[in-house]
């Protein structure tokens, strides 16, 4: 069994529907990502992460960066612990209100041309595969994957505050929640 830490990305610097639809952090984001890199060296050797694992998106990267940095390693940059897939045909300015209408659902609700709730187990599955690793992801990400850990059905069970940190346990290609990370104050959309 081995411990794996997925943290959410930092605070970005923008949102969706702004007109970045890859923004990078804010100041603050970048502070945040700092913080959350000292509170992973900080652990004891035997618990500290030993790869770093992003979503493709900036602001994941620029979360997971000065943690990668510190361990002297590679950033491994993975779509699998990625942002949840826009159904087509949903424009950037609609992509908030179809959010808003699954974060009150379950995942096999979700409208779209995608099965979310594979998905779901998809982005558990994938975050299961790197046992001892530090992996930066997203709000639904880390939702999907403590629903798949909890074997609870919602689409938002929690809310996860930026640079929040989600501790699991990984065994036979399956997640364990230890504890769930700190909880935003503030909404998302």
């Amino acid at each position: 069994m081995a411990r794996t830490y997925m943290i959410r990305h930092g605070k970005p610097s923008a949102t969706w529907g702004d007109d970045d639809d890859d923004p990078g952090l804010d100041d603050m984001g970048h502070a945040q990502a700092k913080t959350a890199a000292a509170i992973l060296l900080a652990l004891p050797e035997h618990a500290r992460p030993t790869r770093v694992v992003s979503s493709p998106l900036r602001r994941c990267r620029e979360t997971a960066q000065p943690f990668a940095d510190a361990l002297g390693v590679e950033l491994i940059i993975d779509p699998s612990v990625g942002e949840i897939p826009t159904p087509k045909g949903v424009s950037r300015e609609d992509r908030g209100a179809w959010l808003r209408e699954a974060f009150g659902g379950r995942w096999h609700e979700i409208k779209g041309d995608l099965d979310y709730d594979a998905w779901r187990r998809e982005v558990a599955a994938a975050v299961a595969g790197y046992a001892g690793a530090a992996v930066f992801s997203h709000f639904v990400a880390i939702n999907a994957a403590l629903s798949v850990a909890g074997g609870g059905d919602l689409v938002m069970a929690f809310r996860p505050d930026h640079c929040s940190m989600q501790v699991f346990d990984t065994a036979d290609g399956g997640l364990k929640l230890v504890a769930k990370g700190r909880e935003a104050s503030t909404q998302v959309l």
